[in-house]
């Protein structure tokens, strides 16, 4: 099934909405670095959401770094478990 992947654009100042299947890259994370799965770790949630702010950072670390990064999850709701009551990423 496919989940509701939330973008917050910085660049245009809107929300963007796009369906995903698990195994899909989140949008703009270059070159498959990171896939919705990834993204979305051990939350059951249906939707997922971030900014495009935060996936361009993403982009600028994997390529310092120059390999792959393991995820383990990069979201999670409050009450999903964590770090007490901070949003998990």
């Amino acid at each position: 099934m496919a989940t509701k992947v939330l973008i917050y654009n910085n660049d245009s100042n809107e929300m963007e909405s796009h369906y995903l299947e698990e195994s899909d890259t989140m949008p703009y994370a270059t070159a498959g670095s990171i896939t919705v799965g990834e993204f979305r770790g051990s939350s059951n949630s249906p939707t997922i959401w971030t900014n495009k702010a935060v996936m361009d950072c993403w982009n600028i670390l994997r390529e310092q770094w120059g390999s792959p990064i393991g995820v383990r999850y990069a979201f999670k709701r409050i009450w999903e478990g964590g770090h007490g009551t901070q949003l998990q990423h």
